[in-house]
């Protein structure tokens, strides 16, 4: 059976067996707080243990290495929405050990881009338009630093309501273990 209709099976079954009842919340975050995290697998259930969080205690926006690189993209426009519209009134960036972000060749997943099927013309095309692949799709050398930067993004932001608490976290991936990297109630 392949995914989607294993996906669907399930649900199906789910919903029938009224299991949702067990999940029942209001949209606004219990806890008050947005959650800026990695997309690693190893977190999906591992995060919220290990930060005692239930559904609907936080809001979490989930990207490649918990990184906001674009001030007013996406992930900082879903951080104002949380803070502005859904009650929530603090911040926490989340990254973790072993993180693919900190390895990303760019050099690398352009080639594989190449041989999936982009063509050189579109790549070319992106590069005279002013789009740097290379700096695009850099990682960070360091998660704690990753983490510091996404930090000051966010607390430097225009927008951000002021004296909003921003922290840093990292978390270890294997054991759930939390290291504070900046504690948002100390700037």
């Amino acid at each position: 059976m392949n995914n989607i209709k294993e996906i669907l099976e399930y649900n199906r079954v789910f919903v029938e067996n009224k299991e949702y009842e067990a999940y029942r919340t209001g949209r606004f975050p219990n806890k008050k707080m947005v959650i800026i995290t990695c997309m690693d697998t190893r977190l999906t259930e591992l995060l919220p243990k290990a930060m005692n969080l239930r559904n609907g205690d936080v809001k979490i926006i989930k990207n490649a290495g918990a990184i906001i690189s674009q001030p007013f993209g996406s992930v900082m426009r879903s951080v104002l929405v949380a803070l502005y519209e859904l009650g929530a009134d603090e911040v926490v960036i989340v990254g973790h050990y072993e993180c693919g972000m900190a390895a990303l060749d760019a050099d690398h997943m352009i080639n594989e881009m190449l041989e999936r099927g982009i063509s050189q013309e579109v790549l070319n095309t992106l590069e005279h338009s002013g789009i740097k692949l290379n700096k695009w799709l850099k990682g960070f050398d360091n998660i704690e630093e990753g983490v510091r930067s996404t930090v000051k993004l966010i607390k430097n932001h225009p927008l951000l309501p002021p004296n909003t608490p921003v922290h840093g976290m990292v978390i270890h991936p294997g054991t759930g273990e939390l290291t504070l990297i900046v504690d948002g109630n100390q700037q």
